[in-house]
Parts: C-alpha cells; structure tokens; sequence
C-alpha cells in the first residue's frame, strides 16, 4: 500500500518454537547490565507464500525474532482492502508499520501439483506471483495461470519502540525492473546515543542496481560521523556491497538465500564504525526463500559478534 500507518496498542507477541526461530540476547532497547542494545532484523517474506504459493506462518517467524525494528520486504497489500503481510505482523505482534508499495502485481492461487518442496523445479518455474511490467506481454502465462488476486508489492518498517525522524527515500525506477526503488529510515535512541536505521529492497546486479546503491549513499550521512545501521535484502553479494559503501563494515556474514540450499548472502546489515555489533545470527529455517537475519547493536560498544 502506498499511504498509511498502521498502529496497533496491544503488546509484543513471542513464540518458542516454530520456523525461522532465533536464539539469542534480549535485545530490548536499554539491554541487560551496562549494555544498551537495539534488536534489529530483516526478513524478505515473499508476499507470505511459498514457490508454490502455500501460505507460511509469517506472524511466527517474525515473532521469534523478537525484534525492536523489523524491516520486511516483498509485503504484498491485496487490493480493495484487507490487512498486508506487513500489518497482519504489526496487528498481532504490536508494532507501528510504516509501509510503501513499490509495484502492483498478482499473487496465484496454491499450485494443485505442490509437494514436499519449497517450490517447483526449476525454481524460475515457480508461480507463487509476479509484478506488472507494461512493458513485457504475458498473455501465455496469464491462460496457464487465470486463477489469482491483485495487490501491491512493497516493503515495511515496524517499529515496537519510540522512533524519529521517520522518511521514505525515493531511489527511482530502473528500466529492466517492474517496481520502483526506495528505503526508509527512521532514528532511534540507544542508551541516549542516537541511531538511525535504514531499511531498503535493491534491484538485481543485472537490472544496473549500482546506480541506485550510488543514489542510496547520498542519502546518507558520512559514515565517519554517524550511527547508521543499512539493512535489507540488497540482491548483492558482501563483498561488491561493500565496495559500494566504503567506511561501512558487515555486521553478519552467512548465506541467507535460497532458504532450502543457501549458497549466497544476500540480505545484509552494514553499519558505520561508531556502531559495535553485539550479536549477530542468521536464522536456520524459513517459510520464505529468504533467511531471516537478525542483529543486537549498541552505539560506540565493542564489538562481540
């Protein structure tokens, strides 16, 4: 969806056990003992579905990762009404969403020939749902496949703690791909120091995805001078990633795609050198064929993870 936030009042819900669980230090902002700390995690939820287009339990997983800001992308927003993946999450774990979307598409009905994988073989095969491109014809495609509902395609930031400062950075439309660009940010305090996270769903290398990763860091501030934590499924390997933010360091390295065989990392947290990463782990199993990733940070605290 494109306009609105949802609130919710009730408080946080947490699950100890289930899919995509992940151990690890109470990241509540204030933390234990003399240790300040925000929880932070990004989830690529695939408009809640599988290759097949079998609902998963998002709620779940998002609940054990028991974060304090959650940025999700691939929310999908049916048309005319109803919850997103997004708010469906804000509305039973008790987060503020602040959500955009970023494409219209369509999400197909379960495929009657699923099975006990995550989605068909070979995986470009798999028609869980796909983005309107008036630039590309698949009237083949939609007579195999007539069976489906529109929404919006887009991503999210919840927040379960006071934020600030709360922007949408706009980082355009390249020509290969479907949906507009964007990120979104927000500051928040941690023990008194002032951080700001940074949420975002890039473009694929091939659709020329540097050029909005140049537009991304002009947003931001020198990484010298601030506390920024840049997280989200980048569609980028660490390495380039971090040729294209120098002064940025990666705040949790392991393969995050794809869920069922991860060979790659692609969704990432890199922050600045005044932020110490204090926990750092990547979620073992996922409805999704993205991993979770989940960080603790404090501001100018040493490094553990």
């Amino acid at each position: 969806m494109d306009e609105g936030v949802g609130r919710v009042d009730e408080g946080v819900g947490r699950v100890d056990e289930g899919v995509g669980r992940v151990d690890g230090t109470d990241g509540r902002v204030g933390g234990t003992g003399d240790r300040p700390q925000l929880t932070l995690a990004t989830f690529n939820v695939h408009g809640g579905v599988d290759g097949w287009g079998r609902p998963f339990d998002v709620v779940a997983e998002c609940a054990a990762l028991d974060a304090d800001v959650l940025v999700l992308q691939e929310s999908w927003a049916p048309t005319g009404g109803g919850l997103s993946t997004a708010a469906t999450v804000g509305d039973h774990l008790g987060y503020d969403v602040i959500e955009e979307g970023m494409a219209r598409g369509r999400l197909f009905s379960p495929n009657p020939a699923a099975n006990h994988r995550w989605g068909p073989r070979p995986r470009y095969a798999h028609i869980a749902f796909r983005l309107d491109d008036p630039r590309r014809s698949r009237r083949n495609f939609d007579r195999l496949h007539p069976h489906f509902t529109t929404g919006s395609w887009g991503m999210a930031m919840l927040t379960r703690i006071p934020v600030s400062d709360m922007v949408v950075m706009p980082l355009g439309q390249l020509k290969r791909d479907p949906s507009r660009r964007l990120a979104i940010a927000c500051t928040v305090s941690v023990g008194g120091e002032a951080l700001t996270v940074v949420g975002t769903h890039m473009s694929h290398l091939l659709q020329r995805s540097p050029v909005q990763f140049r537009e991304l860091r002009s947003f931001l501030p020198d990484p010298g001078g601030s506390a920024v934590a840049l997280t989200g499924d980048m569609n980028l390997w660490g390495p380039p990633l971090v040729a294209l933010f120098p002064g940025w360091r990666r705040a949790v390295r392991g393969r995050t795609w794809p869920s069922f065989r991860p060979h790659s990392q692609l969704d990432h947290v890199l922050v600045t050198p005044s932020v110490s990463v204090i926990d750092a782990r990547i979620a073992e199993r996922s409805g999704s064929d993205h991993l979770p990733v989940r960080v603790s940070l404090g501001v100018g605290l040493l490094s553990t993870a």
